[in-house]
């Protein structure tokens, strides 16, 4: 189970972009969290997924305190999660080949012994072709490069998926692709997930249910 409790956080202790936030995730269940752009949410998610320590608050990963965030993570919980960013262009090594993006996590935490196996296996699961992992990101469609990256955050088989906006800047059928993906990966494995947007539909028709932000501060009421 993922469960943040009371989160603050921010990048100017200031002046916190959420306060007191309130979150839990079942293992296999989709969670949607609804809310217009700079409320605070991606923050929130990266904190979620060990990326950011917040300023207060508590985060227990399967009942067990999180206590260190990004590297300093023990890497059990650290590889525990795969996230997928809204602009893949930013999130990508310019320098890497998509390949090579997208084996960059078994290469980090040692787990490279079959790589190319893994990254073959990645490829045909996001709908790549071949051809396309001797490219740049500059060289691909940005549709083609956040595949690449949904394959990269699926390379380690982690337990919670955290979809940062991950379909804002894709047509209708390119979302429609990336959700189906997720949602094999999460039925083979029983992955939860958070998934982040704007787009209530889109949020109601994947997730089993979704928070707006509103009413996120205590889970005081859920849409």
């Amino acid at each position: 189970m993922l469960e943040l409790h009371a989160i603050t956080a921010g990048y100017d202790k200031s002046t916190p972009v959420v306060r007191d936030a309130s979150l839990t995730i079942t293992p296999g269940e989709a969670v949607g969290l609804l809310g217009p752009s700079g409320c605070g949410k991606s923050t929130l998610a990266r904190v979620a997924a060990l990326l950011h320590r917040p300023d207060s608050g508590t985060l227990l990963l399967d009942g067990e305190p999180v206590r260190g965030w990004r590297h300093r993570a023990p890497r059990a919980q650290r590889t525990a999660f795969g996230v997928v960013f809204q602009q893949p262009r930013l999130s990508a090594d310019p320098r890497l080949r998509l390949a090579d993006l997208m084996a960059e996590p078994l290469r980090a935490t040692g787990r490279g012994v079959k790589v190319r196996e893994r990254v073959a296996e990645l490829t045909e699961a996001v709908g790549l072709t071949q051809e396309l992992l001797s490219r740049y990101p500059h060289e691909v469609s940005d549709g083609q490069l956040q595949r690449a990256c949904l394959a990269r955050a699926l390379a380690l088989r982690p337990r919670w998926l955290v979809c940062d906006e991950m379909t804002a800047m894709l047509d209708a059928s390119t979302t429609a692709a990336l959700v189906a993906v997720v949602e094999d990966y999460r039925t083979t494995t029983g992955a939860g997930l958070l998934a982040v947007g704007h787009d209530r539909t889109l949020l109601n028709r994947w997730c089993d249910r979704t928070i707006h932000w509103d009413a996120l501060c205590g889970e005081r009421s859920r849409s």
